[in-house]
């Protein structure tokens, strides 16, 4: 345990690691941890390649005040360095069970390697297609043979050409060329089958190399889950693999139990100390395709840490995760009609209904125009994200406009405040092309994928030093935020945005415009909305 002084009175409860406003304790601690990692050439380097840090505020049984650090995985290939808490689970260690067993796998993956790029495998590979194309060559050429016969018979027949042969001779060709088909067929099968047997007796060694690997790995893997045992406030441990036999996926994401939140967590159940508050930052370069700031503040992740998180907290007074505060402020409707509603819906409101009680816009629409038929909702805004929204009031309208979102008929401008001005380096107006898939370690965050992303497409127009108009030609979820937050970007987030940026009282993101055909007159509308952002909700930050 590190010292920590200060004044600052201790919160009254620990916060969620999955939602969090950093106390000022979490803040100094993560300072002192800053400083300490600019101090360390001989594993800074690596650490600025991008890699989360966390702190833990602490008590020991005197009511002493410090904290712990953590690092997520390993730094500069090690996860045993001083200053900070030691991995829940050590399997780095040389000569231990994880590294005899890995040894051997990696032993494994150099014969199968060796294998499958033998001048032998590549020379009976070549072999055989070669056997297969002259057989596919010599049966052309003797069909065409076959044919030009036949058609040479048939003429005589007919009497077209001179008659040569008798009718029994012509018959016995017929037949004779028919066998020597058959005949020139097999010889070739032959051939091609004892090269086909050379070809599969090494491919059936490489499968064999591969399914013992594949047997070795899901061993290894789930003797080290076992391994991970995790304690919580109540002296309770459970295995990586009881805790996660009960989600979607049945079994732990590969470096589970290696994140700063359950190594803090363990490290002090272990010395008895008592968790207070608890944070986790990002140093360094945002990994490839992700989207972190440098020094800011980001919740544990779900895929890997919700689950543990949920056994390890128990038995400590936890705050509920800080969510988006929602709003019971009506939309207001900007035009209707008897096919559609147009709302500009305010930023807190879902735009279908959610796990809680809180009003929707689809909530609002039905209770507005009671006879109105479903589905309603033609398309959403996030939750906080305010507005224009189109709204279908018949089947028919619904499919018709569906059906013009489909086909990027529809064109849509928001209006954004970024949390810092454009950079310099950055043109005034362009477009922004990131492919985006969802992060399945940490939902709802979406990644930059160029190789399997789905294509999104953005247009900007930079209105002011901080303010821009963004035109999606594509309609991924957060792609107008990801594609503010990312490098390759506009390189600054939109402002209040807590899952690339940095929370604040709202998301300053506004659908300022929108266009498209009526549905029935096919007329085509525009509508506008100008954001308020002086109507912003008061109070503290998410």
């Amino acid at each position: 345990m590190h010292p920590l002084h200060s004044d600052t009175p201790l919160p009254p409860r620990m916060n969620s690691p999955m939602g969090y406003v950093p106390h000022p304790l979490c803040i100094a601690a993560a300072e002192e941890v800053q400083r300490h990692i600019l101090a360390h050439e001989e594993w800074s380097e690596d650490a600025n390649q991008g890699k989360m840090f966390g702190v833990l505020v602490v008590e020991d049984e005197s009511g002493s005040l410090g904290f712990l650090a953590a690092y997520s995985g390993l730094l500069a290939n090690r996860n045993d360095w001083a200053y900070f808490v030691p991995a829940v689970f050590d399997f780095q260690q040389p000569g231990g069970h994880f590294k005899c067993e890995e040894a051997e796998i990696s032993d494994i993956n150099n014969q199968v390697t060796l294998l499958e790029q033998s001048p032998l495998l590549h020379r009976r590979r070549t072999l055989l297609q070669q056997a297969k194309a002259a057989m596919e060559d010599d049966l052309k050429r003797w069909k065409a043979q076959t044919a030009a016969a036949k058609q040479r018979r048939d003429a005589m027949r007919s009497g077209t050409i001179p008659c040569t042969m008798t009718d029994e001779e012509m018959l016995r060709e017929s037949q004779w060329m028919k066998a020597e088909t058959r005949r020139l067929r097999q010889r070739h099968e032959q051939a091609i089958a004892l090269l086909q047997g050379k070809v599969e007796a090494m491919e059936a060694e490489i499968n064999k190399l591969k399914m013992l690997r594949r047997q070795k790995s899901d061993t290894l893997q789930k003797w080290l889950f076992d391994q991970f045992r995790m304690l919580n406030a109540l002296g309770e441990e459970r295995t990586l693999t009881d805790i996660f036999k009960d989600t979607t996926a049945g079994v732990p994401p590969s470096g589970a139990g290696e994140c700063c939140a359950p190594k803090l967590l363990q490290y002090a159940y272990i010395h008895h100390l008592h968790p207070r508050c608890i944070a986790e930052f990002w140093w360094g370069k945002p990994l490839e395709g992700e989207v972190r700031q440098h020094l800011h503040f980001y919740p544990a992740c779900r895929g890997k840490c919700l689950p543990i998180l949920q056994h390890m907290l128990l038995g400590l007074d936890v705050e509920e995760p800080l969510q988006p505060t929602p709003v019971e402020a009506a939309p207001c409707i900007v035009f209707e009609d008897e096919d559609l509603v147009v709302v500009d819906k305010p930023h807190g409101m879902l735009s279908v209904p959610g796990k809680t009680d809180t009003t929707s816009v689809y909530d609002f629409v039905k209770h507005h125009c009671p006879q109105a038929e479903g589905p309603l909702i033609v398309h959403r805004l996030d939750m906080d994200t305010s507005g224009l929204m189109v709204v279908a009031k018949t089947k028919q309208a619904h499919q018709r406009l569906q059906a013009q979102f489909k086909n990027h008929a529809v064109e849509k401008t928001y209006v954004a405040r970024l949390q810092s001005p454009l950079p310099e380096s950055k043109p005034h107006e362009g477009t922004i092309n990131l492919p985006l898939r969802p992060d399945p370690t940490d939902r709802p965050r979406q990644l930059v994928d160029p190789a399997h992303g789905k294509p999104a497409i953005t247009h900007y127009e930079m209105t002011g030093p901080d303010t821009v108009l963004l035109h999606p030609k594509t309609g991924r979820t957060h792609q107008l935020r990801v594609h503010c937050a990312h490098p390759q970007g506009l390189g600054t987030p939109i402002k209040g945005d807590p899952l690339y940026g940095t929370a604040a009282n709202r998301l300053h993101l506004h659908a300022a415009v929108i266009t498209f055909e009526h549905p029935t007159t096919k007329k085509r509308l525009t509508f506008e909305s100008k954001p308020d952002w002086s109507k912003d909700q008061q109070g503290p930050p998410l």
